[in-house]
């Protein structure tokens, strides 16, 4: 099997931080809020906010829902307090729950579980605007060409530090950055339901479903190809299309007639 570039992580670290203050600095802001889920994605740019700000000037949210587990919160609640940021929990079912109350339908589950990702952006967004500070994105490559992300929920962001690297390569960074291993090597999880996992979704391992990504997206190889050099089935290929292809408005503005 092929594997992903590799990158040399001590520049890429700087690079990124150089990045966020600038972004930062250019929007007259006073720091930036991250949303955190205990997971490596949150904690990676939480890590490299607090890098490139400094402890005071990053604001750490913890969102949980009724379902968020317990390992996950404490999990947030660690990184916070070992960067030394000020920080928040703010439960959000109850919040979720008035809202599809509101709307007078029970809806699908996705529908109700976009309402929970929606709901911690506007929170985000209270807070950032409140203080001056921008929304920073934890969305990776991955999710992004999968469109595997809530449309104005996590994808309702002002920047994104690490949309640019893969999720084997989150990984890779978080571990350069001395992050806790649990965390790092934690199964990706959106947790918008109960038990919710990214690997009922996705149509393949992220170690696989990377390299698949960068020979199709960076490369661009044929899906067949790239996928043999995946070591996946061209069923995998075809699903990626699929999504790709279905998800492009999530990556695009609004189409308009302007």
């Amino acid at each position: 099997m092929a594997r992903l570039p590799r990158i040399d992580y001590t520049k890429e670290t700087t690079r990124i931080a150089t990045f966020i203050e600038k972004v930062v600095g250019d929007a007259s802001a006073k720091g930036a809020v991250v949303g955190l889920s205990g997971g490596v994605d949150s904690a990676v740019v939480g890590a490299l906010c607090v890098k490139a700000l400094g402890k005071d000037r990053v604001l750490g949210l913890l969102l949980p829902s009724d379902h968020t587990p317990t390992r996950d919160i404490e999990d947030a609640t660690a990184m916070a307090n070992t960067w030394r940021i000020r920080s928040e929990k703010i439960p959000i079912s109850g919040i979720a729950r008035s809202i599809i109350e509101a709307a007078a339908n029970d809806g699908t589950r996705i529908a109700r579980a976009n309402v929970e990702a929606r709901v911690r952006m506007a929170i985000l967004y209270f807070h950032a605007n409140s203080l001056g500070y921008l929304v920073a994105g934890t969305d990776d490559r991955s999710e992004s060409l999968l469109g595997y992300f809530t449309k104005f929920g996590d994808g309702g962001v002002d920047f994104l530090p690490i949309s640019h690297l893969y999720k084997t390569q989150v990984r890779e960074l978080g571990a350069h950055l001395g992050l806790p291993k649990a965390v790092v090597e934690k199964p990706a999880s959106p947790q918008l339901w109960p038990g919710h996992k990214a690997s009922d979704e996705i149509p393949a391992e992220y170690d696989k479903l990377d390299v698949l990504l960068h020979y199709m997206f960076d490369l661009k190889t044929a899906p067949g190809i790239s996928a043999s050099k995946a070591g996946l089935p061209t069923s995998v290929a075809a699903k990626v299309v699929d999504m790709h292809r279905k998800t492009a408005h999530k990556r695009a503005l609004p189409p308009s007639l302007a």
